[in-house]
């Protein structure tokens, strides 16, 4: 795929570099990252959910982290006693550790997460302030002063 030079943009803006860096990165291939699977709702008018399958990890082996618009949930396993000595004939549930980013928008907040059934959810606020939102500007009409009115009476008519 093609590079995209944004340079030219950099000279007559101010304030866009974030949105060139992520067009400019949009071009690149991502590593294939699936681990974990996770889904992302919207709940409300803004409000959001990002919902994460950690089965296995507990609440002090995960961590939420956001810091310049970027969401990172990372994910360690913390390692099991030497004392215990299992022996494995089949080891199908993953240990991994992991690390996912989610990219935020502007004046989007993380209210609260919360780990239940083996599903991390992680609720999301987008709150605009009043300074940004639109508002209406009302429209004043000229008030028309009766002192100031001319009333016209019909001219007499002629007779001839």
């Amino acid at each position: 795929m093609r590079h995209v030079d944004f340079s030219p943009l950099y000279r007559s803006t101010v304030g866009f570099d974030r949105l060139f860096s992520m067009l400019d990165g949009i071009g690149q291939p991502e590593q294939a990252q699936s681990y974990p699977p996770y889904n992302i709702e919207r709940t409300g008018e803004n409000t959001y959910r990002i919902t994460m399958a950690v089965a296995g990890f507990d609440e002090k082996e995960l961590s939420i982290e956001a810091h310049a618009h970027v969401l990172t949930v990372k994910g360690e396993k913390s390692e099991e006693e030497a004392s215990e000595k299992t022996e494995y004939l089949y080891r199908g549930i993953a240990k991994r550790a992991f690390e996912r980013r989610f990219q935020l928008a502007d004046h989007v907040d993380v209210q609260a997460a919360s780990l239940k059934n083996g599903l991390l959810h992680i609720d999301l606020l987008r709150n605009i302030p009043e300074t940004l939102k639109p508002r209406r500007i009302a429209i004043a009409a000229d008030v028309v002063d009766a002192s100031k009115t001319i009333e016209a009476q019909p001219a007499p008519q002629q007779v001839n």
